[in-house]
């Protein structure tokens, strides 16, 4: 399994990996690389070993971590895992509340199963009264065509699912089975009963033409005052579902992560973890980085001093991984539920230099491991669910009548900047696309730039498959110093732990 010191080694196969060479010229670039392939090394490395079974082993971590934070390098967790062996206590104890954070999990996500039913449906609801609206909307249009269509249209609608439950009395059925041939076009034809009168039809089709005339006129009246009242109940309810479906995906977020954090690590074939012994496992992994001030350091002496006003394209971090490789023996805390452990502490300090492209990437290849996995399937099954609707959820909650859409005015500040550049020779509607946005967007659309901001191109996570060669300041003298910086870090925070606690020398 790829540990963080692999993935080091993978970003820099030069500095980080022992065989680097070899993997580049199998794989050629670091990307392809996979990561367990690599036999790692660091730039220094110390090892101090804790061993008490009497004495827990929570103050061996926090001392480490503050002393860090002290020392300016706040740590960032990289690895948490642990594991039981299956006879001890503390194994049944950690699975019974897993399964009980899993079944309420599963329940909740139920019910946002049901609840997205249920907005998929509303969804494909509106859609068709929205097509259904549309024919009245245009039936009220100055155009004839489009006004004629929409009553042809809706004359049809009327057909079929109105007049067709009378059976065999149906406009349909007396036209293609009773012989009135002529009945279904003159409906059609008809506007009203004096349109009736004036078609070159007989007695018997005009007396049961009318009656259908009327019927459907008093129809296309209420039905769109119906359907509109419907419409609108059906956005009502449609917003009432999202967020109860938000609501549900809140609650069962902290169940799956809480199931997901108490699963039990692989670590079966450790020859610590006997199935019969009361043993634990840990492992937790540290990374602790201080930014280099190329400005500061060289004010300092400690750098040539004509860096102090270089700018350089990306900063440069020394870096501390510590590893601690606990095994332990859980005991439980009187008559709570928790337990401590006692047992032995293995802990490596590491040293690292790393510049900001290698640190995303790192993070990166670690978001790809197990870990980044199941936090990814937690948040689609919770968060992405809804995402995938949103455009569609948007589109008929903020939709806005037409009453709204002629109160609507909109106004727009003059800027004399703007009006010498020629801003407002542009259309309408692309400046009022750009209303409310900073006036450098407005600049950048008029000469053809993008109008998304820096900050908003910031957000946007590419993935990184190649970190830029370094120019020869950066490789000489940036990365030479954080060298040194993470090398003395490193022994520095493992010596003095090692003389506070009277410890032998491991390392």
């Amino acid at each position: 399994m790829a540990t963080a010191k692999h993935v080091f080694g993978k970003i820099n196969p030069w500095l980080y990996a022992e065989n680097g060479i070899e993997l580049l010229a199998k794989y050629g670039t670091i990307d392809k690389i996979p990561a367990d392939e690599v036999r790692p090394k660091s730039l220094a490395e110390h090892k101090l070993i804790y061993d008490s079974t009497s004495e827990t082993l929570e103050p061996v971590y926090f001392w480490i971590i503050d002393f860090m934070e002290n020392r300016g390098f706040p740590p960032e967790k990289i690895t948490d895992n642990f594991a039981s062996s299956p006879g001890s206590g503390h194994f049944a104890e950690l699975g019974q509340r897993a399964t009980i954070m899993q079944q309420q999990g599963a329940k909740i996500l139920g019910d946002v199963n049901t609840v997205l039913r249920s907005v998929l449906n509303i969804i494909y609801d509106l859609k068709e009264f929205r097509i259904r609206l549309e024919h009245y909307d245009n039936l009220k249009l100055e155009d004839k065509d489009k006004a004629l269509a929409a009553r042809l249209s809706l004359k049809q609608i009327w057909m079929d699912r109105v007049d067709i439950n009378k059976g065999n009395s149906s406009v349909k059925a007396m036209s293609f089975q009773g012989g009135f041939q002529t009945l279904i076009h003159a409906f059609l034809a008809a506007e009203n009963e004096k349109d009736v009168d004036k078609m070159d039809l007989n007695d018997v089709v005009k007396r049961i033409l009318k009656p259908r005339i009327q019927e459907f006129n008093v129809w296309l009246e209420q039905s769109e005052k119906e359907l509109r009242k419907r419409y609108e109940l059906e956005k009502t309810y449609l917003r009432s579902q999202v967020n109860s479906l938000k609501l549900y995906s809140r609650w069962a977020k902290p169940y799956l992560k809480a199931a997901q954090q108490l699963e039990m690590s692989d670590m079966s074939k450790d020859v610590a973890l006997i199935k019969s012994f009361n043993t634990i496992l840990l492992e937790l992994t540290l990374l602790g980085k201080m930014k280099l001030n190329v400005k500061e350091t060289s004010m300092a002496g400690e750098l040539p001093t004509d860096l102090q006003n270089m700018k350089f394209p990306r900063d440069y971090y020394s870096c501390v991984l510590v590893e601690f490789k606990f095994r332990g023996i859980p005991q439980r805390a009187g008559q709570q539920s928790h337990y401590v452990f006692g047992g032995r502490a293995d802990v490596t300090f590491s040293g690292y230099a790393l510049n900001q492209d290698e640190l995303d990437m790192f993070k990166q290849e670690m978001d790809k491991s197990d870990m980044g996995d199941v936090l990814n399937l937690i948040e689609g099954a919770t968060t992405e669910s809804l995402g995938q609707l949103q455009e569609e959820i948007n589109f008929f909650l903020e939709e806005k009548t037409k009453d709204e859409k002629k109160e609507e005015k909109w106004t727009e500040e003059v800027n004399p900047i703007l009006a010498i550049a020629g801003f407002y020779n542009t259309s309408g509607e692309e400046r009022k696309s750009l209303q409310g946005q900073p006036f450098g967007t407005k600049l950048k659309k008029l000469f053809g730039f993008s109008a998304v901001s820096d900050s908003e191109k910031s957000k946007e996570k590419k993935e990184i498959k190649f970190i830029k060669p370094e120019s020869w300041v950066e490789k000489t003298q940036l990365r030479e110093f954080t060298k040194k910086n993470s090398i003395d870090a490193a022994f520095d925070i493992f010596d003095i732990y090692k003389k506070n606690h009277g410890m032998p020398n491991y390392g």
